[in-house]
């Protein structure tokens, strides 16, 4: 110890030249201070000479005043008809022998009589005559006509004690300043003498200083002093030194309190103090060094680091060091507490509300929770809430829809049941109050036991301690509460409270999406639905299948139809308007609604899909003007009509993906289908092509959500559907939809995916008649007959004499308004079917005859006879046709 403070001073010398020693320090301070003290006296005897100067020139200018003032005779010389003359030599002549530089007198208004300077006789006095007219002596500095002046004003009474004329006399403050130069040599004479004596004083005093302190500089006793208080006392670590035999010899403030050491512990054997841990005595006397050594002393953890003290060549020993680290423990555990919770929140916030479904979001955060924060989670759901509704004010009718925990034998109740929590549950307040609650002992509650008491005490034996039922809200409403329940660690905290509700607020926005997302993807279906078919139509050209499937993500466009046409004659038309949504529902009903209107003109599919066109720019147009600006309709379509009697079949298709068709043979193709641009888009025609289609040959029409996905290309699905239809050319088309589905629906279908299934059917030649008819009226006779005959051939004579009247009428009005060619054409379907064709383009129109009129009856008639009736246009002309009805239907329908 002695050889380290030698070495410190040996240290402190070499450091001396470095810098200014303490004596040095002290001896420019004190003569600093004496110098300072020098100035400041001088500074006082300057103000003070000049203080004394100044108040010897005012009583000098009063006395001079007073004393003219009261001079015989003045009073005398003011009355004089000219007071200047009389007074300005005697004001002179005072002035000069007073010694002081003016002598004036004036009137009572401040007219000047005398004055040093004759100009300026006759003019106001400058300074103030107030305080003088009122009997009193002023005195007062001004710049006058003679400069910076210090000037006492005194009255002049008369007999009376009357003020008759006032007198100023002073001097200029130049000439003041001027007494006090010449007494400045004096003053700063002596304030050198007194620095030279005190610097010597001062230079006495450090020398003996510089004695004492070695010629250390401040800095270096400084550091000394430092260096030995900040080990025994500053540093927050204890610090012992030991010599050889085990002897304490040194010990600071904070070892003794850290070992609980007495305070006459210094000079002790370190292996005879009480209370000092056995392991901790043993390894301060072993010399070793150590490094962190964990040692318990009086309930508190140590680390020990030892070093010895003789590697220098000094005496040897050891020195310890202790720093107590059971805070840092302590700390250290918090914050890894608190680092993962912080990681189950970031988790929470990647692993919750991935996807638009309320379940499998609940289920998401109920396995987030377990085991990191809790052994069980149980999330009930307000019934409603599950259907996209608003949920119930109370804590009835909630649904169990999530169960998460590390075991499956627990006695909660299971996913799926139906609750109605009484009031007194924590579920129920919560739910109530919109706020959590906190069980930390289930045993001591009584109040969450009354809902079920059995089960209470199952849970209980199962070993389910604490519980928090945090309440599920968004958008200030509660959709649920989430509990969580332990078993295995700690009772739940405060501070987990918090976390609890940090987690499920994270959900809960989560979870009120999907909800609503549920109520508006659920509207959307069922608008869509009730725009779709409803039930096939009744028809026996085609045997077909469908099938629809909403998007799981949103509701779009897609449409079906299946449109039976005059002549026995078959539609088909599949649509899928671009988008998703309420719009994208309700614009695929109104395009449906124009698909049947417009096939009821009996339109060819390419004027069709024209028409469909100018309909749907007309729509953008319309929604360009309206609220809902920016949605502009897209569509396509694809059209499709099938002839069981000539078993022809002609498609169009505007933007749309081309149909499939299997042959008997069971192989599948995409036909030659010229493309048309989607509906909307406006100036480019539609083309279509005919087919000629065997019996029993598939259509196969569909939407691009069945072959596109993310996962595939189109090239991709679209082989993939042709090898689903090839190869069972006896598959039923329900069959057909059900394995082309099998093959290719997605998991997760991004978009609608509407399938159309159709088997041709050949209305076999026996049931179909046809006749030339020539342009002569007498044929209209002939052409009934052979229609009576073939009508007893098809057992439908009780059918005869309407259809005669029918025919007749249709064929008069050919022959009369029509040209050539004449062909009638008699169909024996689900309805007796009678065509006329013609050669030309000109419709009959039904109208009302008069009373007079010879004619116009004849197609009322028909109307009245037929259940339908209509015209269609050929490339040829045109062709007007009737039905009706078939008695004993069941009897004549092809299989």
């Amino acid at each position: 110890m002695w050889d380290v403070s030698a070495r410190l001073r040996r240290t402190s010398r070499r450091k001396a030249g470095r810098g200014r020693s303490v004596a040095g320090q002290v001896f420019l301070l004190q003569v600093a201070l004496v110098a300072l003290l020098v100035i400041c006296g001088v500074i006082a005897l300057v103000l003070q000479s000049e203080h004394d100067t100044s108040t010897e020139a005012r009583r000098r200018s009063i006395a001079v005043a007073q004393t003219f003032a009261h001079s015989p005779g003045v009073i005398q010389a003011l009355h004089a008809p000219d007071p200047s003359k009389i007074l300005q030599p005697l004001t002179e002549a005072g002035r000069k022998s007073a010694g002081v530089d003016f002598i004036v007198v004036m009137n009572t208004k401040g007219i000047r009589y005398t004055h040093p300077l004759p100009s300026k006789i006759g003019h106001r006095f400058v300074g103030r005559i107030g305080p003088s007219l009122a009997g009193k002596v002023y005195t007062e500095e001004v710049h006058g006509p003679l400069g910076h002046e210090e000037q006492a004003t005194v009255p002049i009474f008369d007999d009376h004690g009357k003020v008759v004329a006032l007198v100023s006399a002073g001097l200029k403050v130049k000439n003041v300043t001027s007494e006090v130069n010449r007494q400045m040599p004096i003053i700063l004479a002596a304030g050198a003498g007194a620095l030279v004596v005190s610097t010597g004083g001062t230079a006495l005093v450090g020398r003996r200083l510089r004695r004492q302190t070695h010629s250390l500089a401040p800095e270096e006793m400084t550091r000394m002093y430092e260096h030995h208080d900040t080990v025994l006392h500053s540093v927050r670590e204890g610090v012992l030194i030991v010599d050889d035999d085990g002897r304490l010899l040194l010990v600071n403030d904070e070892a003794r309190r850290l070992l609980e050491l007495p305070s006459d512990a210094e000079g002790s054997d370190v292996r005879d103090l009480s209370g000092l841990d056995p392991a901790t005595a043993d390894l301060l006397t072993s010399g070793r060094a150590a490094s962190d050594e964990v040692h318990f002393a009086g309930g508190r953890l140590l680390a020990v680091n030892q070093r010895p003290t003789n590697r220098s060549g000094g005496p040897g020993g050891t020195v310890a060091t202790l720093r107590d680290c059971t805070e840092l423990q302590a700390i250290t555990g918090r914050a890894e507490v608190t680092r993962e919770r912080l990681e189950l929140l970031y988790d929470a916030g990647l692993g919750i509300g991935n996807s638009l479904d309320v379940i499998r979001t609940v289920e998401e955060l109920a396995r987030i929770a377990v085991p990191r924060f809790a052994d069980f989670v149980t999330v009930d759901l307000a019934d409603a809430v599950l259907h996209g509704e608003e949920p119930a004010p109370t804590a009835t009718g909630m649904r169990r829809v999530a169960v998460s925990g590390i075991r499956d034998d627990h006695p909660l109740y299971e996913k799926g049941r139906l609750i109605d929590f009484l009031p007194s549950t924590p579920q129920a307040r919560g739910y109530s109050a919109g706020r959590s609650e906190l069980v930390s002992d289930l045993s001591a509650a009584d109040d969450w036991t009354a809902q079920d008491p059995q089960r209470a005490r199952q849970i209980l034996d199962f070993g389910i301690h604490s519980l928090i039922a945090a309440p599920i809200q968004a958008r200030g409403i509660v959709l649920g509460m989430a509990n969580f329940w332990r078993s295995k660690r700690d009772p739940f905290d405060a501070e987990e409270l918090s976390l609890a509700e940090e987690l499920v607020a994270r959900a809960a926005v989560s979870i009120d999406n999907a909800r609503r997302y549920t109520r508006e993807h659920a509207l959307a279906v069922t608008l869509q639905r009730s725009l779709l078919p409803r039930a096939l139509p009744a028809q026996t050209a085609l045997d077909v299948a469908y099938r629809y499937l909403p998007a799981q993500s949103g509701v779009s466009g897609d449409w079906f139809d299946v449109i039976p046409l005059p002549g026995g004659r078959v539609a088909l038309a599949v649509g899928d308007v671009v988008g998703h949504g309420l719009h994208a529902a309700a614009t695929m009903g109104r395009l449906r609604t124009a698909v049947h209107n417009f096939s009821t003109l009996d339109l060819p599919p390419d004027e069709l899909l024209s028409h469909m066109d100018d309909l749907v720019g007309r729509i953008d147009q319309d929604e360009a003007c309206s609220e809902t600006a920016g949605e502009i309709v897209g569509a396509t379509c694809v059209y499709a009509i099938y002839d069981p009697v000539s078993r022809r079949c002609v498609m169009a298709r505007a933007g749309h993906l081309t149909p499939a068709v299997v042959s008997p043979d069971g192989q599948a193709s995409f036909p030659d289908l010229p493309a048309g641009p989607p509906l909307g888009l406006g100036g480019m025609p539609f083309q279509s092509a005919e087919f000629e289609l065997q019996e029993g040959s598939q259509l196969a029409l569909y939407t691009d959500g069945l072959v596109e996905d993310r996962s595939r290309d189109l090239d991709v699905g679209m082989e993939l559907l042709r090898r689903s239809l090839a190869g069972h050319p006896d598959r039923p088309p329900e069959e057909t939809c059900q394995a082309v589905l099998e093959e290719l629906l997605p998991e997760r279908p991004t978009d609608d995916i509407a399938l159309l299934i159709a088997r041709t059917r050949v209305l076999p030649p026996e049931q179909v008649a046809d006749w030339d008819v020539p342009r002569d009226p007498a044929a209209v006779s002939g052409m009934r007959a052979a229609v009576s005959e073939k009508l007893a051939e098809w057992g439908l004579s009780e059918l005869g004499f309407g259809m005669e009247l029918v025919l007749s009428e249709l064929i008069t009005n050919a022959i009369r308004y029509a040209s050539d060619p004449i062909h009638v054409r008699l169909i024996h379907d689900r309805t007796l079917i009678c065509e006329v064709a013609d050669g030309s383009s000109t419709s009959p129109h039904l109208r009302y005859a008069a009373t007079t009129d010879e004619g116009g009856r004849g197609l009322f008639l028909v109307a009245q006879l037929a259940e339908r009736w209509g015209t269609r246009y050929t490339p040829q002309g045109k062709v007007i046709w009737a039905e009706l009805t078939v008695p004993h239907l069941g009897e004549f329908l092809v299989d």
